[in-house]
């Protein structure tokens, strides 16, 4: 006698929509799901992401009121979300900008702050360079380098820049007495984007040679994986915090060396760079 493999559990309206779905119908749905996605990733790090959940807020009251038959209420709510609908490419321009330029390059899937080997080997050229200059004329600085975890609100107490990291920018960004030259900047991908933000100072004693700049850089590396970098304004020592730990006395080829995995993952972690670089000196 032949088994029966049906689900009677499942309505009969439920299971002729799924007979109908086909291998093309799944891969469909897979990429509109990609794409959302990536769209949402694109939009999670930025000031845009506020505004989606708005707009969702919105359009699910829009829903509601329809269902209660809140005629007034409804009409008012679809003639606001129309509005909205039509101001969205102003008020999204910069993301829109971005997604078209991630799109041209062929780098829409891509992780945005993942960089290439050649993107990857600018980024620390630059960096080395700008911090090298920094020390050899003792100009503190603070660069926070972000990895995994997003640091945006640590660049709301700043002011945001998303400029294109650059040896020469990073100098003017840190020229004494200026605007942009207290606190740290932000670098995110091959970007810095914001300077001149706040970090949280650690709670732990450490030596009286570490100051200000030393003290917020462990702090923020205890609260989060960003690797931090740090130029003293007193004596010109490189040095870079990263979980609660700070490695003092780089040399620029340490600095590389510390730098390249951060952009480039590679399997070596920091601390065996470190361990490495101590044991050639």
């Amino acid at each position: 006698m032949p088994m029966d493999f049906s689900l009677p559990q499942v309505p009969t309206q439920l299971r002729g929509i799924l007979s109908t779905i086909g291998p093309l119908d799944i891969l469909d749905i897979l990429i509109v799901a990609i794409i959302l996605y990536k769209v949402y990733e694109m939009l999670q790090d930025t000031r845009a992401i506020t505004l989606v959940k708005g707009l969702l807020v919105l359009l699910g009251i829009t829903l509601v009121c329809n269902w209660m038959e809140l005629h007034v209420i409804s009409w008012l709510l679809q003639k606001a979300v129309t509005l909205i609908f039509v101001a969205l490419p102003i008020v999204f321009q910069p993301e829109l900008r971005r997604a078209l330029e991630h799109l041209g390059q062929g780098r829409f899937l891509a992780n945005p702050t993942v960089l290439d080997d050649r993107q990857a080997q600018n980024v620390v050229h630059e960096l080395v360079r700008a911090v090298r200059t920094l020390a050899s004329t003792k100009t503190g600085a603070l660069l926070v380098i972000e990895r995994n975890m997003g640091l945006n609100d640590i660049c709301a107490s700043g002011i945001q820049t998303d400029a294109l990291i650059t040896a020469e920018f990073l100098l003017n960004v840190f020229i004494p007495n200026t605007p942009l030259h207290d606190g740290a900047g932000i670098v995110r991908g091959n970007r810095l984007i914001a300077a001149s933000c706040y970090l949280p100072l650690t709670e732990r004693s450490f030596s009286t040679e570490l100051g200000t700049r030393h003290r917020a850089a462990i702090g923020l590396s205890e609260q989060c994986d960003a690797l931090v970098v740090v130029v003293s304004e007193e004596t010109g020592t490189i040095s870079v915090a990263e979980e609660g730990h700070i490695t003092r006395h780089l040399d620029a080829e340490a600095l590389k060396n510390i730098l390249m995995p951060v952009f480039s993952p590679e399997k070596q972690t920091f601390r065996e760079l470190v361990e490495n670089w101590r044991k050639k000196k």
